[in-house]
């Protein structure tokens, strides 16, 4: 059966502009003629606007007006013919685990770890393909801020809003990091069908400075139930000072510690990879210009993934191009033709002379 829509029927709306487009210029016409009326006899006048073509001007307008027209339809693309299609999404569960704690801000890398960090996760979704992902952010604490989705769009806007105050206690503690994610990852997780393994991955992102114990343990506790951790390290073994700002990001100093000491955070690469160790994962150290993210997307793609489910999708033909090169094809009409009328002759005596 031929099925017709507009994917876009929202910007159907802009139609309306027709209308006011064709008021706005008659009522341009029409003042200007009040205004030479109104200074000039009509005997000059009338010579002064003889070689003025109306229908010309009129036929421009129409032009115009039906040029608009095109457009917006264009961009309200149409499209025809529908078929239907199945569908089926293959992937992992992926569970983003995020440092934010205070040493994430050392500048050691540039711009910080915690701002390299976002771009690099960010770069991680953009590469993921049918995955389902959930971020969770640990400090002292953890807390989950997305649950598992497949939304990348979602998903980067989490990620960019990270920093130092999404968790309420300060600290690092992956035991609570590691353990959220795991929640986060069985309450997300597929359900219905006993039979269907899904293959669940917990990424951490972190300098590797941990304050608590008990990582290591969870992690192989996590690691016996099928899931598998990967770390991702950011910082340099020399490390970095923190840097302490205003609200508009005004440098005020760098964070001291009880003895008034300023505060130089090392990277430590030993606790990450322990975690991935004892996850049966890798780990990676993040550079700027690097290839860490690619590394861990090739190693998490060596994965099993599973078949989250088969949609049926309605595919349409597009139209739009035709609306858009006709609404083109019409612009530039309009753009040659002038709106005078052909040049005339007038006597003189016994002389046939240019028309001025």
């Amino acid at each position: 059966m031929f099925e017709f829509r507009f994917a876009d029927s929202a910007a159907l709306q802009f139609l309306w502009l027709i209308p006011v487009v064709c008021f706005l210029l008659w009522w341009t016409n029409k003042h200007t003629r009040q205004v030479i009326n109104a200074k000039i006899s009509p005997r000059i006048a009338k010579v002064l606007m003889r070689s003025v073509a109306v229908q010309k001007r009129q036929f421009k307008v129409f032009l115009q007006c039906l040029t608009l027209a095109f457009f917006v339809l264009g961009l309200a693309r149409p499209q025809s013919g529908e078929t239907h299609e199945k569908a089926k999404s293959e992937g992992l569960e992926i569970a983003l685990v995020v440092d934010v704690s205070n040493s994430m801000l050392a500048e050691d890398v540039r711009p910080s770890r915690l701002e390299l960090a976002r771009r690099e996760l960010d770069r991680f979704i953009d590469s993921l393909s049918g995955d389902k992902v959930a971020l969770v952010a640990f400090a002292g604490s953890a807390v989950t801020l997305s649950p598992l989705t497949n939304d990348k769009a979602a998903m980067k806007m989490y990620i960019d809003s990270l920093n130092t105050n999404t968790v309420s206690t300060q600290g690092t503690d992956f035991r609570k990091a590691l353990t959220e994610a795991y929640t986060a990852l069985q309450r997300g997780g597929l359900e219905g069908d006993e039979h269907l393994h899904v293959t669940k991955v917990i990424v951490v992102v972190s300098d590797g400075e941990d304050n608590e114990k008990g990582a290591v343990g969870a992690a192989e506790k996590i690691a016996a139930e099928g899931v598998r951790i990967f770390t991702l390290g950011f910082g340099t073994q020399n490390g970095g000072q923190i840097p302490v700002r205003d609200n508009n990001g005004n440098l005020l100093g760098y964070k001291k510690d009880k003895n008034g000491e300023v505060v130089n955070t090392k990277f430590v690469d030993d606790s990450l990879k322990a975690l991935a160790q004892a996850g049966k994962g890798t780990f990676q150290q993040v550079t700027f210009g690097g290839d860490a993210v690619r590394g861990l997307k090739a190693n998490i793609d060596a994965l099993q993934r599973t078949q989250f489910a088969t949609m049926e999708v309605n595919q349409y033909s597009e139209h739009y191009q035709l609306f858009l090169f006709t609404g083109i094809v019409l612009a530039l009409l309009e753009l040659l033709l002038g709106g005078r009328q052909r040049e005339g002759r007038i006597w003189k005596g016994r002389f046939e002379v240019k028309q001025q």
